[in-house]
């Protein structure tokens, strides 16, 4: 399976940089992740629970990145093992460019898989890769608005408070605030 993608981020580029290496926000933004943790300089176990079609799995294994460039970019393999559902194993490559509006993240998938889930067919396999990416994309984004509030471009400008019901009937009799062209 081969999958690539790119999104906007309305975070910088170094605060999506220390996001995408820290393991407690990994943990947050992957679907079904329940462990990601640290073994050492760039290696992390994982633990994760997938579905994909009728098979349900609970996958353990190994991340490790290679060839990192902060905060532009780096590599990333991975291996999984779930039981009699089968394997996955792959890599990726990250990238972040600086854009006006926070950066954009750039990525490619190359991934194999074997057992029960290589049995399901390869649309309902890149259906479901799609959408746990989609997924993360979501949660990510959350997750940067969370810590570092929203971006720029969504901020939306400052309303006047919009009178209720009661307010603009008075208003409309002449009772409360009048327009200062009504004023003499």
């Amino acid at each position: 399976m081969d999958m690539q993608g790119s999104r906007p981020l309305g975070v910088t580029q170094q605060q999506a940089w220390e996001a995408l290496n820290d393991p407690e926000t990994l943990k947050r933004c992957l679907p079904g992740c329940d462990k990601f943790e640290s073994t050492g300089e760039g290696q992390y176990t994982v633990t994760m629970a997938v579905k994909i079609g009728p098979v349900s799995a609970k996958f353990s294994g190994k991340v490790t990145l290679s060839d990192i460039q902060p905060p532009e970019s780096y590599r990333l393999s991975f291996e999984g093992q779930g039981g009699v559902a089968g394997f996955g194993k792959g890599a990726s490559s990250v990238s972040l460019a600086p854009t006006d509006t926070g950066c954009m993240l750039s990525y490619t998938v190359q991934a194999q898989v074997g057992g029960k889930i290589a049995q399901l067919g390869q649309r309902l396999i890149d259906g479901a890769a799609k959408s746990m990416a989609d997924d993360f994309f979501k949660r990510f984004d959350a997750e940067m608005q969370r810590v570092h509030g929203a971006p720029p471009a969504a901020a939306e400008p400052a309303e006047e408070p919009k009178a209720g019901a009661v307010a603009g009937l008075m208003q409309k009799m002449g009772f409360g605030k009048k327009d200062k062209t009504e004023e003499d």
